[in-house]
């Protein structure tokens, strides 16, 4: 059959008023109640999946296996995602399977995505449904710590996962015990390693660790992790907060393993910098007595949490304090072994 013109118009135009008529005559239901027709479901999985393998193309996984990762991954899932898919401890809310579509079990479906796929999805949540993208698009390197997590999930039984979450320990000598969930059982002192990723709050200045949580509120300091965890405090809080962790006397140093001429390095940066690649010494800010209480004190700080804040502000998505743009023109003369030998001596600086 030959198609003239007059089909090719009626084609362009009739089929989408057609459409138009249909969706504006509310025929087309949209309640969650009756669910999908089959193979609409089908389809939409289908689309799905389709559209996350193609994106996740051009995401190379970085290795997960370390450790590290998981503990502030489980404790953001317990706040963030555990209302809707579970967890080892916990069903979802009551309201979850009248949902559509329902958040799954995740557990029996991590297998059947990649670490990328994971990523892909985790990232930039899922159109269409209740699965939102991470709360800051620049911060990829708390991405893949939860996806180091969920790849962790389906093995992880009640006491691995209160383990890693941080839920519901009993505070001990000299803790309270109605500080909010979400900060002691991350930032509790019995957590912390020379390997955590997350920092040691204890006996930093008061006036640093208040503008940082009102930098993470106000969003220039990006951290899905953290705004998530601080988004239901008043600034009232974070003042008590800021005055309880400055008051706080500091565990006594885990021991660090970090190569002699490492430590040596970092400390001719510390001490002295080097002018001719425009660096100042750290210690002409940090650590020096009577120096701006809005300048964060490191000595101590794990080496991994500082080696990621540094590359941080390598990339120029670190924010904070007002005077966070100073270390971002620092950043940019700073190398990996820099930022390497720079985190080992602080690591083992006592004070």
């Amino acid at each position: 059959m030959k198609i003239g013109w007059r089909q090719v118009l009626i084609g362009v135009f009739g089929v989408p008023a057609l459409a138009l008529l249909v969706g504006w005559s509310g025929l087309i239901g949209v309640g969650a109640s009756s669910g999908h027709w089959a193979v609409t479901d089908w389809f939409l999985h289908w689309v799905m999946r389709n559209s996350v393998r193609t994106a996740a193309l051009s995401v190379t996984a970085p290795p997960l296996d370390d450790p590290a990762l998981l503990p502030p991954a489980a404790g953001h899932y317990e706040i963030g995602c555990a209302m809707c898919h579970g967890s080892p401890v916990r069903d979802p809310v009551a309201v979850v399977p009248h949902m559509l579509p329902a958040p799954p079990d995740l557990a029996p479906v991590i297998s059947t995505w990649t670490d990328e796929q994971l990523f892909q999805i985790v990232r930039h949540g899922v159109r269409f449904t209740g699965m939102p993208a991470w709360p800051t698009q620049v911060r990829p390197d708390e991405v893949w710590a939860m996806v180091a997590f969920l790849r962790a999930l389906p093995n992880l039984d009640a006491a691995r996962y209160y383990e890693l979450s941080g839920l519901y320990q009993p505070p001990m000598e000299g803790e309270v015990d109605d500080l909010p969930l979400t900060c002691e059982s991350c930032h509790s002192q019995r957590r912390l390693t020379s390997h955590s990723i997350v920092p040691s709050l204890a006996g930093r200045s008061e006036a640093y660790l208040l503008e940082s949580l009102k930098a993470y509120a106000n969003g220039q300091r990006a951290s899905g992790i953290m705004q998530v965890a601080i988004g239901s405090l008043t600034e009232d809080t974070f003042a008590e907060l800021a005055r309880y962790y400055a008051s706080q006397q500091r565990s006594q140093r885990t021991e660090v393993s970090a190569e002699t001429e490492l430590v040596d390095r970092g400390r001719s940066i510390a001490e002295n910098g080097r002018a001719k690649d425009k660096i100042p010494a750290c210690l002409s800010c940090h650590e020096k007595p009577g120096a701006n209480p809005v300048y964060p004190k490191l000595a101590g700080l794990s080496q991994p949490y500082i080696e990621r804040q540094l590359k941080l502000f390598v990339e120029g998505v670190r924010g904070g304090t007002s005077y966070s743009h100073l270390m971002l023109e620092v950043a940019k003369n700073l190398e990996e072994d820099d930022i390497a030998a720079v985190a080992a001596y602080f690591a083992q600086r006592d004070n």
